[in-house]
């Protein structure tokens, strides 16, 4: 090893973390559209029904269940796998700025950074 320290500046944190924003809502919305165009090309004989409240189908409810959906190009499956690129985006967003206070060596940060994260991600697999 070279004995090189690694340092990272607050600027190059705040570029970096900008464009995570925006690549990953630019990356969500261009899957719902692709998602939305595919899913009213199959479907649009189909006229929809307001009187009856009809949730998603269950495969549709857990990440694996997306996943396999929109692998085989359904409409729904793929609006729904960009939904979850949005919602993954910030927590990407705190994951990265955990790395970053990691490099900073500030273990303050670290630890309220990682108590986000973990929030996060408990409530994303449902508070369980």
């Amino acid at each position: 090893m070279s004995g090189k320290k690694i340092t990272i500046s607050d600027e190059t944190i705040d570029v970096v973390i900008s464009l995570l924003l925006r690549v990953g809502v630019a990356i969500s919305s261009l899957t719902v559209l692709a998602g939305g165009l595919i899913y009213l090309i199959r479907n649009e004989a189909m006229a929809p029904n307001y009187h009856i409240f009809m949730g998603e189908p269950s495969q549709l409810r857990s990440v694996p269940g997306v996943v396999r959906a929109a692998a085989t190009l359904s409409g729904r499956g793929i609006i729904q796998l960009g939904l979850l690129i949005l919602i993954a985006t910030p927590i990407m967003r705190v994951a990265f700025t955990v790395v970053s206070f990691l490099i900073q060596k500030d273990r303050v940060y670290v630890g309220v950074t990682l108590i986000v994260l973990s929030v996060l991600l408990f409530s994303l697999a449902g508070g369980r």
